[in-house]
């Protein structure tokens, strides 16, 4: 039988696994997902966006390898307007809990993402303002991306992760889920960069 892979858009609140820690924790068990699947690497409770999930456990292995370097992008609501200082210190790598961050793309966007409100609603600060910034790592350690805006001084407010190398959110809704193309797999499975893609087909989704 062929392994399975899938990408789920991850609300947030839900935990990146199948069992609650907790009692009343929201779970992947939530989403009717197919059988025997395990999350392929993380995206913490209060985080949103992709998240990988297969049954095959060498691909797990293989994608997670920090050596393979599959590029994450992640869009990053703070608190506050970044400097351009601040943009240059995310993408030089700064240090976190001792450890350096390897260099990374950064920018601030001009303009907010077109995105559903989060539920719940961020907690809003009438008298500081919000802004955007688009951050490509090539490395998940855990909580980073939240360190690193914390640590340049602009705290983050809300975390979504659009690609994992090449396999974008594109349209899928919160909770939704579709299987991953063969391109998609492939390009996953490859150690070189990520392909120009085709790759936010129009297929069928799963709520």
């Amino acid at each position: 039988m062929p392994n399975q892979y899938v990408i789920l858009h991850k609300p947030y609140g839900v935990l990146s696994q199948f069992t609650p820690e907790l009692p009343g924790q929201r779970t992947l068990a939530d989403f009717y997902l197919p059988k025997d699947l395990y999350a392929a690497g993380r995206l913490d409770s209060d985080s949103e966006g992709v998240l990988l999930l297969t049954d095959d456990g060498i691909f797990i292995k293989k994608l997670l390898e920090p050596g393979r370097g599959h590029e994450r992008t992640y869009l990053i609501q703070v608190e506050g307007i970044p400097t351009p200082e601040a943009i240059t210190a995310l993408a030089r790598g700064i240090t976190i809990q001792g450890y350096r961050t390897l260099p990374a793309s950064a920018r601030l966007l001009e303009h907010e993402p077109t995105l559903p409100p989060r539920d719940p609603p961020i907690r809003v600060r009438l008298s500081i303002p919000t802004s955007w910034i688009e951050l490509k790592l090539t490395e998940g350690k855990n909580r980073q991306v939240r360190r690193m805006t914390a640590a340049v001084g602009y705290p983050t407010l809300r975390l979504l992760r659009t690609a994992i190398g090449s396999v974008k959110l594109g349209e899928l809704a919160s909770g939704q889920w579709r299987e991953l193309t063969s391109v998609e797999i492939s390009s996953l499975k490859s150690s070189a960069p990520p392909t120009p893609a085709s790759l936010t087909p129009r297929l069928k989704v799963h709520r």
